[in-house]
Formats: structure tokens, C-alpha cells, sequence
């Protein structure tokens, strides 16, 4: 039985099809943890919505920033964007059982082998200033909302910068706004916690001031897992943690990546976009 961390999919199906063939995967013994952004600027959203799907309890995901907006297109009432490749999903005849099983997915996931010894998986990384307990507490408070009656509600304020500062002391949308933007688009941080926005690219493009999450120390040692930033190509430079970076950009014409997460080897195949 293997476990294998695969980065973003971005709608990049004949490649995720071509990695599970070059890793023998089995969905009878092994399983897969992928990081999210399953859909959208790739050819073939659909197509791995519905493979992931239908590998059913062998294959978890997390939520990412792209399957909200996708989520948030479908039921919140935001728009498209012009890069948008999600309207064969919106036009599926199985969409809502789609989007049902895309609305119930985990913000974090998390496997513990002991009390040290943790593994958990996020879309963009974890918040040093927070324990891998609260960070799991945060993430199902916003699971709820995404579960309950009043998701609706939730996808249609979701967007925003503001704040961009946790406080425990935050309440209604504004705490649920920062959970969301910490687990799914964070990528530069201060020293203080406060997020970054603008900057997307590698490292040489953050603010005065700002460093990625994973360059702060933290006062436990999970093993992080996280995908959405395509620049750092795999590469976690300078880090004062333990984090794997996942999303080596197949949807820009590099590569797709999954990491074994018993032996830590990395297997990868081509991209076949332009």
C-alpha cells in the first residue's frame, strides 16, 4: 500500500491519468492526497472532477482557491473570468452531484503517527502562527459554514483582501475570509502574519517586508504538504519547516508531480499544454 501527494490538476486530465500509470496506482490498496485547485485553467475540468470522484474513499482532496471560485460561480452568484474553463462543468448534466461532493472536501487534512509526528496537507500552507490543533479547529469552522444552509451566503462574501491579519478576536465573515485566504492563496507573509496579495510569482517578487509562510519557524515540526504556488517549481528555498511543495505548474507547461509519502520520492510526468 502506497500514499501519493499529487499538486494542482488545474483540469490537466490526460496527465493526471498518465501519473497514475506511472505509479501503478491501485485504488484497491494505495491512496492519493491531492492539494487542491482540481479544476479550472486546464483543458479538462470535468474530466478530473470526475476521476477524482470516482476514485471514492481512495483519492482525498482539499480545497483550493480555483474549486471555490468554481463553487462560488455555481452557487454564490460571482462571475466568470476571461481564463475561466469551467463551463463544461456548469452545463454537466451531473453537475450538482459534482459541486456536492466538491462543497463537502476538507480545507486540511491530516495524519498523525504519533504525537511529533504529523502530516498535514493544506492548498497554499499553514500560518506559523498557528498549531496544527487550531489550524484544524479554523479549518472546520469554514467546512460548517461551506456544509450548512448558509453557504450560499458565505461564496457570495468569500472574496476580499480585508483583513488580511488573523486575530483570535476576529467574528463573522471577516474570521471565515482569513481562514479561507490562509489555507487557499496564501503565499508571502510578515512577520506578524499578515498576508500578501499581489505578489505570485517566485521569491524574488514579494514585498519589502514580506518572506513565504514556509521561511518562518514554527513552534511544532508537521510534515506540510501544500500546492498552489507553480514559481517555486517544487522547491521550498531557505525553509525553516518541513514543507513539500507540490505544484510544479503542469497547467504552464512543466510538470506534474507526486510525492510518495512513505519512501519521499518524487515521480513526475510532462505536461501536455502549451
Amino acid at each position: 500500500m502506497s500514499t501519493y501527494a499529487i499538486g494542482d490538476l488545474q483540469g490537466c486530465h490526460d496527465e493526471f491519468v498518465a501519473l497514475l500509470e506511472q505509479l501503478d496506482f491501485d485504488p484497491r490498496h494505495d491512496h492519493l492526497w491531492l492539494a487542491g485547485d482540481l479544476v479550472n485553467r486546464g483543458p479538462a475540468s470535468l474530466a478530473c472532477l470526475r476521476e477524482v470522484m470516482a476514485l471514492g474513499e481512495a483519492a482525498t482532496t482539499v480545497l483550493g482557491n480555483h474549486d471555490l471560485h468554481l463553487l462560488a460561480v455555481a452557487r454564490g452568484g460571482a462571475r466568470e473570468n476571461r481564463k475561466d474553463t469551467l463551463s463544461a462543468i456548469l452545463a454537466a448534466p451531473d453537475r450538482e452531484r459534482l459541486l456536492d461532493w466538491l462543497q463537502s472536501r476538507p480545507l486540511l487534512m491530516r495524519r498523525r503517527a504519533g504525537e511529533q509526528d504529523d502530516t498535514v496537507m493544506t492548498h497554499a500552507g499553514l500560518l506559523p502562527h498557528w498549531s496544527v490543533e487550531q489550524a484544524a479547529g479554523l479549518a472546520a469552522e469554514a467546512e460548517s459554514r461551506l456544509e450548512s444552509e448558509r453557504a450560499g451566503a458565505f461564496l457570495e462574501q468569500m472574496y476580499g483582501n480585508a483583513p488580511a491579519c488573523w486575530r483570535d478576536d476576529l467574528d463573522g465573515i471577516d474570521r471565515l475570509r482569513v481562514i479561507v485566504n490562509v489555507f487557499t492563496r496564501m503565499r508571502f507573509i510578515d512577520a506578524a502574519g499578515c498576508l500578501d496579495f499581489a505578489a505570485k510569482e517566485g521569491l524574488e517578487s514579494g514585498p519589502a517586508g514580506f518572506a513565504p509562510w514556509f521561511q518562518f519557524p514554527r513552534d511544532d515540526d508537521p510534515w506540510l504538504l501544500f500546492g498552489h504556488w507553480a514559481a517555486l517549481q517544487g522547491e521550498t528555498p531557505a525553509r525553516r519547516v518541513r514543507a513539500e511543495a507540490l505544484d510544479t505548474g503542469c497547467v504552464w507547461g512543466n510538470r506534474l508531480t507526486a510525492l510518495d509519502l512513505e519512501s519521499g520520492k518524487r515521480i513526475s510526468v510532462p505536461s501536455r499544454q502549451r
